[in-house]
């Protein structure tokens, strides 16, 4: 007979081995249900039609143009545009229109034939233009931003951050495809 540590080692040995055996197939199975649940999900989340609506119309130019609008009004109601500030409103919105970016004024595929050199050059004069759209945003902001009353300044440092910068996400995805 083998003495009692040795027998109680062996025991405590061969039971941790079947707890930690009995847990490995616990998180199999866990991990197996999760993914099949994830798998079987995949054409329900594909036939959601408002993503798929969205990526249709992403560049349509009059669907675009209808997404800023209702984000401009959206604005507007959110700043709670006096009568006698409408018109520092209408100058806003028309210089951050007049510096959104033209599309199509990008060539992708003579831009991927071009030598490294050029395309450097390219990509400076890129960002170039893209530091003076900012500029005149920067100073038709501040124009309009001296009209508000203090309260309206607060709304406007809330939602501006998002308000007429798209064009940065935009440059960023290019730079990454």
């Amino acid at each position: 007979m083998l003495p009692c540590a040795v027998r109680e080692h062996i025991f405590t040995s061969s039971f941790l081995k079947g707890l930690k055996m009995k847990t490995l197939h616990k998180a199999f199975a866990i991990g197996a249900a999760i993914i099949s649940f994830g798998v079987a999900a995949l054409p329900a989340m594909a036939e959601e039609g408002p993503q798929h609506q969205y990526a249709a119309t992403k560049f349509d130019p009059v669907k675009m143009q209808e997404r800023m609008d209702q984000h401009a009004k959206r604005m507007h109601d959110a700043l709670k545009i006096t009568p006698a500030q409408e018109g520092a409103w209408q100058a806003y919105m028309s210089a951050m229109k007049s510096n959104m970016p033209q599309r199509g004024q990008f060539d992708r595929a003579a831009f991927k034939d071009m030598p490294a050199p050029q395309r450097m050059e390219k990509h400076i004069e890129m960002a170039k233009a893209h530091i003076a759209r900012m500029e005149s945003n920067l100073a038709a902001t501040k124009t309009f931003y001296a009209t508000l009353t203090p309260e309206q300044q607060k709304v406007f440092d809330e939602k501006a951050s998002h308000f007429g910068h798209r064009e940065h996400g935009r440059m960023m995805q290019h730079h990454s495809q």
